[in-house]
């Protein structure tokens, strides 16, 4: 009465050997990693045709698939979890990361309830408290886990208009957005785009927003934030995408707090300096906000996708959040989807947890320092090589003019086909620039110096 169908054992024990020889895949992609170009080549990216054509008439064996996706779509990567990928503020996975990647997805947990995922719950509710020890943020905060920055700003940003809206006697999530008060929203001129996508996402829209004046650096002047008569939205950077500079949180939370209003920190990278005691003076002030981001797929180096949100306000986040069905029995406790829009997902939590176990508080604040060593270390090779370094270099963002601007695109064009390293383009105060930044745990020394003698070599080779 206790066998197993044989049909049964037999789809376990294929499993097993399928993970296996993914794994063994995996080991020999990481361990060659070094040795190919950051980015894949044409013919390697031409090659993943013979992963498409016509739909399959009938099944195919496993192991068969998964060698086609290693033989043909291994190559076709761009090597961001390597030492030398510098593009798009994008980190690596650690390796306790990997790892616990691999039982996850054996484990397959369905992480929006504790009574489908008691392990993923928890393991949730821990990396919560770490996080929010490691950040100096209150311990009482709500926090969610999302997809990365673009739901966590969406979600900060509806317990927000929750708030705001209920101040003045409107109920947003049962009366909508028809016949709403208007409330104002601020946001600094060098706002990320994945802000203004939940800010149009939620029916503020993109373009009613009021932009605040920035200084040179790319922070919002507080002294240009207008007089608030009525609670508004105040959306702030920590970590300006281009330049790593830190809005003045501690003044803008002041103002805010005046006329009732709320602060949102969009703080996608920028907010871990706050683990770092070198840098955390960056990030001061931020502790005053009312919601914030993060991604943790960036600085803290879990595998994509892994965003948070934190809000001060628990009930504001979770009420906005809510759900109900018959066939769902609440907990005592609140449920992992009860703080973000997805109910139905994957324990990306897991992976949270084991960067945190595995890194600790010292070791989150060196992976942080270490970024922003490298960074300033590139700034100054690239300055005494005779090129512009943009902006001031506090945190992990470099950025470096080759001259005229279509002088530079033609750098940047010329360092991305070399293959030594990667670095995206951007546009800074009206200029073309190359955007360096540094936030993979596995960079090296050696990595810095190698893709920084690359990059003046091609500098100094193009006309």
């Amino acid at each position: 009465m206790n066998e197993r169908p044989v049909k049964t054992e037999h789809a376990l024990e294929q499993s097993a050997a399928l993970v296996a020889d993914a794994a063994e895949r995996g080991q020999r992609y990481l361990r060659t990693i070094d040795d190919r170009d950051v980015f894949p080549t044409p013919a390697a990216i031409a090659a993943t045709d013979a992963l498409g054509g016509a739909f399959p008439d009938g099944p195919s064996d496993p192991h068969d698939v998964l060698s086609l996706l290693d033989e043909y779509g291994s190559p076709a990567t761009a090597a961001t979890t390597g030492g030398r990928y510098f593009g798009f503020v994008i980190g690596g996975s650690l390796p306790a990361c990997t790892g616990a990647a691999v039982l996850a997805s054996a484990w397959d947990q369905c992480a929006g309830l504790a009574r489908v995922s008691p392990i993923g719950a928890r393991l949730e509710q821990i990396a919560s408290g770490w996080m929010l020890d490691a950040l100096s943020l209150d311990p009482n905060c709500a926090v969610g886990f999302t997809t990365g920055a673009t739901m966590a700003n969406l979600s900060g940003v509806i317990a927000a208009r929750r708030s705001l809206l209920l101040a003045q006697g409107w109920d947003v999530d049962a009366r909508g957005m028809f016949g709403a008060p208007e409330l104002r929203v601020l946001v600094g001129d060098e706002v990320h785009i994945s802000l203004l996508k939940a800010l149009g996402l939620v029916g503020f829209g993109r373009e009613r927003v009021e932009r605040i004046p920035i200084d040179d650096q790319g922070r919002m002047r507080a002294d240009a934030l207008p007089k608030l008569d009525e609670p508004a939205l105040i959306c702030i950077n920590a970590g300006n995408v281009n330049s790593g500079a830190f809005d003045p949180a501690g003044e803008i939370c002041a103002h805010a707090r005046a006329s009732g209003s709320w602060v949102h920190v969009d703080g996608a990278f920028g907010l871990w300096a706050a683990a770092a005691p070198k840098r955390a003076h960056l990030a001061a002030g931020c502790e005053g906000a009312d919601s914030w981001s993060l991604d943790a797929h960036k600085w803290l180096n879990v595998p994509y996708d892994s965003g948070v949100v934190i809000c001060r306000d628990g009930d504001a986040l979770r009420t906005a959040m809510r759900f109900h069905a018959p066939y769902i029995v609440p907990d005592v406790a609140p449920d992992p989807a009860d703080a973000t829009p997805e109910m139905s997902r994957r324990a990306r939590g897991i992976e949270v947890w084991a960067a945190l176990r595995s890194l600790g508080r010292s070791g989150v604040a060196d992976l942080v320092e270490r970024c922003c060593v490298f960074a300033k270390r590139f700034a100054d090779g690239l300055a005494a090589a005779g090129y512009e370094i943009l902006a001031d270099v506090e945190l992990n963002q470099v950025l470096v003019s080759f001259g005229a601007d279509e002088r530079t695109s033609r750098v940047i064009e010329a360092i991305q086909r070399d293959g030594t390293c990667w670095a995206g383009g951007t546009t800074w105060r009206g200029r073309t620039a190359m955007r360096i930044a540094v936030s993979s745990w596995s960079t090296t020394p050696d990595d810095v110096e190698r893709s920084l003698a690359a990059m003046i070599r091609i500098a100094n080779e193009t006309d």
